[in-house]
């Protein structure tokens, strides 16, 4: 990622992002409400137990001791639109104004909401014919339970169907990359059992507020095959999940052109899998059928294969890739298959980005056990260094461990059992759950299997932990003062570079404020010290180097 501004920057973008999502005008797609007729449109009150347990008829939403939201549900597809907004109406309207919040506050004008409302009507006109009208209609009965603020952006239907397209476009956008996933999988002789093993971290950085609020998702459908998905509110698509049949399916994103038109969200692509395949040679064949409109990398592990493979899309191509006679296989975030050899983008990432470098970190680490156990799968998803043990600063996009996941996950297909991590970021325990237990016993309050979770990461009581969280706050305080040109005692400074000592951010932010503000060879010295720390990517280095060249040239150096 070229991450100039680091996660205020993102925070900002998937802001202006969502608003390009949302501010629907009047769109072709006005006209497509799904139909639901022969859907039921019945469903009882929801009876509040407590502000974190609550039951509608056979389903329920229960908070759980680690704080994360478990979430059962049954019906056809209108049905269970219905029933997920009516338990999670405070989670799904929560997120919904977070968003919107953070719209307004970019965008006051409305003159400028208006023409933002204008684009988007053209942008979006065709999303609508690529999402089939079970999950239309999905997201038509949660809209019921959207927000009914008075605001000046799109009908909680499509707002709906727009917000499932939010993964796309962030990571779409030219130097915006705000996934840099990371995933991996043993068997055979790799682990202990000989049966497959997955970890992976979702690096998608909504902000703290977004990934507060974790909902792991049971769905009992009428059609397709139960499963699970660790979701947030409004959200129907997987990013994560699991089916009764043990297919597990996660996303990595790829460098993308910047879309010119909406397709199908890669979220709602992997709930098909999820929902609608059994084994690899079905989840290929429902990811060939969809046109998707950005570059993305599914990671599928099959029970019945005992094996994984990732699935490469994009809108002009399509790979499948393995590795013949392994063990294991890796994904970051570039392509790997024959497919794209000549992808000259692909190609472009695989140099300039921090996609390489955290495969490389994900290989040795693997390469280190001699057999993957769960606890070892979450011990490398927790990992903080660089290549041999490096320390690269707490933060940096280089690490596995970024400390801005919203979560972190690892299946063991066969026995249909996950771990999901709780707060903060993969730090907390993470949390066992077994499928088949939950489907058998639905009407069970509490799903999670205390016995197998995964103890909480002691880094989070350390002093660093403490100072990598004052380390944020301090970065969001300069980059504030940055950009609305206010004055910083040096104290601030000193004590943000001495919060992450090894985070060439951390230089390079104190280095831009000094710029900024004349203190010219104060820049200097900060970038230079930056420039001696592992830099994230090609362009923040190219960028850093623009700036100590006219610094000399200012200097007379």
């Amino acid at each position: 990622m070229n991450n100039k501004f680091g996660i205020t920057y993102k925070i900002l973008c998937l802001a202006c992002i969502i608003l390009v999502l949302v501010s629907c005008g009047v769109s072709s797609s006005l006209q497509d409400v799904p139909y639901v007729s022969d859907y039921n449109d019945s469903i009882p009150k929801r009876i509040e137990i407590n502000d974190s347990s609550f039951v509608l008829g056979n389903n329920t939403l229960n908070k759980n001791k680690q704080g994360l939201w478990e979430l059962y549900v049954e019906g056809d597809p209108y049905e269970r639109g219905l029933i997920t907004g009516s338990l999670t109406r405070e989670l799904f309207q929560n997120q919904e104004r977070y968003f919107l919040s953070k719209i307004e506050d970019l965008v006051p004008s409305e003159t400028n909401q208006k023409f933002l409302q204008r684009f988007v009507a053209w942008y979006n006109r065709k999303m609508y014919l690529h999402v089939n009208n079970e999950y239309k209609s999905e997201i038509y009965g949660l809209s019921k339970y959207a927000i009914n603020d008075r605001t000046p952006f799109a009908s909680p239907y499509l707002r709906g169907l727009y917000f499932h397209a939010a993964h796309d476009v962030g990571h779409a956008l030219q130097d915006l990359a705000l996934v840099g996933c990371s995933s991996f999988a043993a068997w055979g002789d790799k682990t202990e059992d000989g049966n497959l093993i997955i970890g992976r971290n979702f690096d998608f950085y909504a902000g703290d507020d977004f990934a507060k609020d974790k909902i792991i998702t049971f769905i009992n459908p009428t059609t397709g095959y139960k499963f699970m998905s660790i979701s947030w509110g409004g959200m129907i698509g997987v990013v994560s999940g699991m089916n009764e049949h043990g297919l597990t399916v996660t996303i990595n994103a790829g460098k993308s052109k910047v879309p010119l038109i909406a397709k199908t969200p890669i979220s709602i692509v992997n709930r098909e899998i999820l929902q609608y395949a059994t084994n690899i040679e079905e989840a290929i064949a429902i990811a060939k059928k969809r046109e998707v409109f950005v570059s993305e990398s599914i990671f599928v592990g099959s029970a019945i294969d005992n094996k994984a493979i990732v699935i490469e899309v994009s809108p002009d191509n399509f790979g499948v890739y393995e590795v013949p006679n392994s063990n294991q296989i890796i994904c970051s975030n570039h392509f790997q298959s024959d497919a794209y050899a000549e992808d000259k983008i692909n190609q472009k990432h695989l140099v300039e980005s921090h996609s390489l470098y955290r495969y490389q970190r994900m290989e040795e680490l693997l390469n280190a056990e001699d057999k993957i156990t769960p606890q070892k799968a979450v011990a490398i998803l927790r990992n903080k260094e660089g290549l041999n043990g490096k320390a690269i600063g707490y933060g940096n996009e280089k690490a596995l461990n970024q400390l801005l996941a919203h979560h972190g996950v690892v299946f063991k297909p066969k026995e249909r059992l996950v771990w999901v991590s709780s707060n903060p970021y993969q730090l907390g325990e993470f949390v066992a759950y077994n499928l088949n237990d939950v489907f058998s016993h639905p009407e069970k309050q509490g799903y999670a299997i205390a016995s197998l979770n995964i103890e909480k990461d002691p880094f989070q009581y350390t002093e660093a932990y403490k100072n990598y969280e004052r380390f944020r706050v301090l970065k969001a305080q300069v980059l504030k003062a940055i950009n609305n040109k206010d004055t910083l005692d040096f104290s601030v400074l000193h004590e943000l570079e001495s919060a992450n000592p090894d985070f060439w951010e951390a230089h390079y932010i104190v280095g831009l404020y000094y710029y900024k503000n004349d203190f010219d060879m104060a820049a200097l010295q900060a970038f230079e010290k930056a420039k001696t720390k592992e830099v994230t990517t090609v362009p923040d280095l190219e960028n850093m180097n623009s700036y100590i060249k006219k610094l000399n040239r200012k200097l007379g150096l």
